[in-house]
């Protein structure tokens, strides 16, 4: 599964602005700059973000991160097993019960 807006989704700590885009720029404000509320596309934070906000979601779900592989969660219970394979912004399930996959 490729998530589309994975970097659109993560939440920024510090302040940070930017200049209007060309194209979308109030002329009757054009010095003026735009507060960014959430990390954008080229961002050095997005990459970051965007995992941090994937984590805490994921974990939600009770997927626990396998120690080592940063990049691999599993959810176990009873004889029900999924491992979730996180890289970058593609997400991999496997699982021997599609119905446990998202029961929180």
């Amino acid at each position: 599964m490729d998530v589309k807006t994975a970097f659109l989704n993560g939440f920024l700590k510090e302040e940070l602005y930017m200049m209007q885009p060309k194209g979308f720029v109030d002329p009757k404000n054009a010095n003026k700059v735009c507060k960014l509320q959430r990390s954008i596309y080229g961002l050095v934070q997005s990459s970051w973000s965007w995992n941090k906000r994937f984590d805490d979601v994921i974990k939600a779900f009770g997927f626990i991160q396998v120690v080592g592989e940063s990049c691999i969660y599993k959810k176990v219970s009873g004889s029900y097993v999924a491992f979730l394979i996180l890289y970058v912004d593609d997400i991999l399930l496997i699982g021997n019960n599609v119905k446990f996959f998202w029961r929180a």
